[in-house]
């Protein structure tokens, strides 16, 4: 009984690897090049790449569950969907598959529609899987240090409509719950959705408050229009990657992506306390931004 992880040296995939490590599981961590991978004690780095099909077939060789996590590129819908199905062929019938909050409704934000297509495969074939939907991460806005800390402006435009951002710590504890779950099962668990939020909605102005009072002095909300950001993030992104994301803020701006209180509840069963607020979050990154 194994279990394949993949996405293990991203943001939520180094902390599912955490979470496993020392449970009495086997884990194997994919990896283009295991010779320079450095994962926790005990997990075995595996080499693969989503398109390379042999690979994949031998990476997958031996394992009973999966956790897939593919990043956002154009390729990730054919990444995510050749794994499924080489996974049905190796028959396997555990999976967690990291998916995205609100995917089947902003339909025209590329990276969204990819993920629920994914999850379309998943239930037409009656994949045993939980499908981890998580929304907007706290840690995005870790790449602000210089808007906030120079001139006080919280440059992330994402609307006064309310956005349920979570810790992606407590996604991964969530994640790597599911997996032990259904690794120790007897037999494949039913089909399951987990929304993982976090503790409230946040708007642009609400977190430039939150900041203001960590500061001690006044933080701008930058406002509403995503076009500046879109050509901020092109100089360090490519063009498309840019666009996707300036896509996924106009609906932030436009129709929101706050939780519903059920799903909040939920976040606080799984991990058997609330969720991490933004204000903790915020806390603890600008102590890591003055050290």
């Amino acid at each position: 009984m194994t279990i394949l992880v993949t996405g293990g040296t991203g943001t939520v995939g180094s902390h599912v690897l955490e979470h496993l490590s020392g449970q009495g599981a086997d884990v194997r961590a994919l990896t283009r090049d295991p010779a320079k991978a450095r994962f926790p004690n005990g997990i075995v780095p595996v080499r693969g790449d989503m398109l390379d099909i042999e690979s994949m077939r031998s990476a997958l060789t031996g394992a009973s569950t999966l956790f897939l996590l593919n990043a956002v590129t154009p390729e990730e819908l054919s990444q995510a969907l050749l794994t499924l199905n080489l996974a049905r062929e190796a028959g396997l019938e555990r999976v967690v598959y990291f998916s995205v909050y609100k995917g089947q409704d902003f339909t025209n934000v590329p990276h969204f529609t990819a993920k629920h297509t994914v999850e379309q495969m998943i239930e037409q074939y009656d994949i045993p899987a939980t499908i981890l939907r998580p929304n907007c991460f706290m840690q995005n806005d870790a790449m602000f240090k210089d808007a906030v800390l120079g001139p006080a402006v919280y440059p992330f435009p994402i609307g006064a409509k309310g956005v349920s951002m979570v810790d992606a710590r407590d996604v991964a504890e969530v994640a790597a719950k599911a997996l032990l779950e259904r690794e120790r099962a007897s037999e494949p668990l039913p089909h399951q959705i987990i929304n993982a939020v976090g503790p409230e909605p946040l708007t642009g102005t609400g977190i430039a408050a939150i900041w203001s009072d960590l500061l001690g002095e006044p933080v701008r909300y930058a406002g509403d229009d995503t076009a500046p950001f879109e050509k901020l993030l092109g100089q360090h992104a490519p063009s498309w990657m840019a666009m996707d994301l300036r896509l996924m803020l106009d609906r932030f701006v436009q129709d929101g992506m706050h939780a519903a209180p059920a799903d909040v509840e939920e976040m606080r069963r799984l991990l058997g306390r609330p969720p991490r607020s933004y204000a903790a979050f915020a806390t603890e990154t600008l102590a890591h931004w003055r050290h």
